[in-house]
């Protein structure tokens, strides 16, 4: 499936943004923030939720792993214009789902509006300020998962 796609919503110039926006959260966080950008269910998966889409890139991406199971992912499907917030254990233990949905509803809303660097960017300051309050960066920090957006 061709990335191209992409261009139709963000520049190239919005992309490094975002990417630069999780490099500089990530130094006042032991989390780890990661962002997926999908076009459209593939074939095999018409009938799949985007949730589970979500909880299989989750595993994909490997943010399950992390040192302290402190991922967030942050996962978009373009075409059918879906999210889904996915926190990791640890996370989920001091964050209610309300607090997801608001920054799920805070994108859906510039979304519509087409605003989606404005909506992808404040959703990455929501989860950073989250991870920031809860997760420290702690001494030794290192930085697990790449930054750059996943475009699929």
């Amino acid at each position: 499936m061709s990335k191209k796609f992409i261009h139709k919503y963000l520049s190239e110039e919005e992309l490094r943004l975002i990417s630069a926006k999780i490099s500089e959260i990530e130094k006042t966080t032991s989390g780890e923030l990661v962002i997926t950008i999908k076009e459209k269910r593939g074939w095999l998966e018409k009938t799949k939720s985007v949730r589970t889409l979500a909880e299989k890139e989750f595993i994909d991406a490997k943010i399950g792993k992390t040192k302290g199971s402190t991922g967030i992912l942050i996962f978009m499907l373009f075409n059918a214009k879906e999210f889904c917030i996915l926190a990791d254990k640890k996370i989920n233990q001091l964050v209610e789902q309300s607090v997801w949905d608001e920054i799920s509803n805070s994108m859906s809303f510039n979304f519509k509006q087409e605003n989606f660097y404005k909506g992808i960017l404040n959703a990455v300051e929501q989860a950073g300020k989250i991870l920031s309050t809860h997760f420290p960066i702690q001494p030794g920090d290192v930085n697990e998962l790449s930054n750059e957006v996943i475009i699929k």
